[in-house]
């Protein structure tokens, strides 16, 4: 569902992504670890054709994203650290909105069904998004991604800046949308949430993915001790 194909962007000569090859499967989360500088917001912006590859293929759903930009924009869903919602309107509102731009024509009690199975209960999204903590914005991030029906889902840094139990909150969301069979690329400095909602973890440095692991074979803090040696090379 996510693929990428010797993926390669540069930027004044100097790698951001050196030939990543990967392949995310529908239901799978895949984190992306990496100090500040390491690619993994490049990666982002590269499957949502925000930026342009030098080299390789960026596939949603094995659809080249320069090619389609469109068609694969359909199928997948984006939430960045900070989510961006119209202030002014309500929860319901902006999922309306935006739900609409997908192409799903959803009445008010969908609409609540919705956001309610995101985790904003009714009395929340009847407020305006103005007055919304960041993991509430999130919220309305996930359900603009049920509404839209998003086989694929791409997650820059979800949980900068959330207290623990929010972003326990979110986790809990990400696993419902991969047990749907969205499959997910997050990428994240949260090593305790890599090991918690990833199936896969990918450990980025300048520009290269340098070891994948499935995180059933390691506890946190093997996890903690790869993590480490790799930034210590």
């Amino acid at each position: 569902m996510i693929e990428a194909v010797r993926l390669s962007k540069a930027f004044n000569g100097v790698a951001a992504v050196d030939g990543l090859d990967l392949t995310i499967k529908p239901g799978e989360v895949f984190c992306l670890l990496g100090a500040n500088g390491a690619g993994k917001t490049t990666v982002i912006n590269l499957f949502l054709s925000f930026i342009v590859p030098t080299s390789g293929h960026a596939r949603i759903a094995g659809l080249d994203v320069v090619q389609h930009p469109v068609e694969t924009k359909k199928r997948l869903a984006y939430i960045p650290e900070q989510v961006m919602l119209y202030r002014n309107l309500t929860g319901i509102e902006n999922l309306r909105f935006f739900s609409r731009l997908a192409g799903a024509s959803l009445s008010d009690p969908e609409l609540i069904a919705i956001l309610t199975e995101a985790g904003l209960p009714e009395t929340d999204a009847r407020r305006r998004v103005g007055t919304y903590s960041k993991g509430m914005r999130q919220k309305v991030g996930v359900a603009i991604t049920i509404a839209k029906k998003a086989e694929a889902l791409l997650l820059d840094e979800p949980t900068s800046g959330l207290d623990p139990k929010a972003a326990n909150d979110f986790s809990v969301l990400v696993d419902g949308l991969a047990s749907r069979g969205v499959a997910i690329l997050m990428a994240t400095h949260d090593l305790f949430r890599a090991k918690e909602s990833g199936h896969r973890v990918g450990i980025m440095k300048r520009g290269r993915l340098m070891q994948v692991i499935d995180t059933e074979t390691l506890s946190h803090t093997d996890l903690e001790q790869v993590y480490l040696r790799h930034m210590h090379d």
